[in-house]
């Protein structure tokens, strides 16, 4: 089988975020997928860059895209948010990123998140450890609650969901230095890799959402669970919960909370 190589993804991730580097603060064209779920003409361009990119160079490849869903079969599976942060783009907010991982055997392999405004490549390859612009990363050793700066986010069917978030936002709230909300799941994630934050969970994701920064936060030392403590976070419904070692199981007994 012709693998890809981490520096490969770090290629097509710097390329796609050079798509979304250009097209910052232009006139997009916002349409709804749902009440406040936007799409912008530049996740297209980025999504249909890297499909087609990837085809070409690996033909034996599925997909699982956020744009144009699942597609494509073989022993490769790249899982690809063209634009994580599209809400943020739309209104001229610099925080977002592109997201890349690929799979095979069974396991995500290799995983790059681009931010190109801050030009910060996080990257990892598994066994390896996990990187940003070549420096090492590591999480915090941050034990107590009270001692911790979280990252969360909110689905897009705030509104209306029974489980928004909101409950568990407002007991962390009380327990720790403070709570952010960034509006880009992949930088959420690999800013714990990189020890920017001490932990992060987030309801309702998706696969591509979470592959490439999970394996980047893994890598960096963290533990990586869905909500209920489980290791497999990608199956649906996706959630997680991602933090060093010893806060991990405090934000859990949180979490479990009735």
């Amino acid at each position: 089988m012709n693998q890809p190589t981490l520096s490969d993804l770090e290629s097509l991730a710097r390329a796609a975020g050079k798509i979304l580097y250009d097209g910052y603060e232009t006139d997009h064209d916002v349409q709804l997928k749902g009440v406040i779920d936007l799409v912008t003409e530049i996740d297209h361009k980025s999504e249909k860059f890297l499909l087609e990119e990837i085809q070409c160079r690996w033909p034996s490849s599925r997909f699982v895209a956020e744009e144009s869903g699942e597609s494509g079969s073989g022993e490769l599976t790249w899982y690809i948010d063209p634009l994580d942060g599209t809400v943020n783009y739309a209104h001229g907010v610099p925080i977002f990123c592109m997201s890349i991982a690929c799979a095979w055997e069974g396991q995500t392999r290799l995983a790059a998140v681009y931010d190109p405004m801050r030009d910060e490549m996080f990257s990892a390859e598994r066994g390896r450890g996990a990187q940003m612009n070549a420096r090492p990363l590591q999480v915090t050793r941050v034990a107590e609650l009270r001692q911790a700066l979280l990252v969360t986010g909110f689905p897009y069917n705030t509104w209306t969901a029974k489980v928004n978030n909101l409950e568990y936002f407002g007991r962390f709230a009380r327990m720790t230095q403070g709570v952010r909300r960034l509006g880009s799941a992949a930088l959420d994630i690999c800013y714990v890799a990189a020890g920017r934050f001490d932990g992060y969970w987030e309801l309702s994701l998706q696969p591509w959402d979470l592959a490439a920064g999970g394996l980047i936060a893994e890598e960096a030392g963290a533990r990586v669970t869905n909500l209920q403590g489980g290791d497999d976070y990608l199956s649906p419904p996706p959630s997680v919960l991602a933090a060093g070692p010893s806060l991990h199981g405090k934000m859990l007994e949180v979490l479990d909370q009735p």
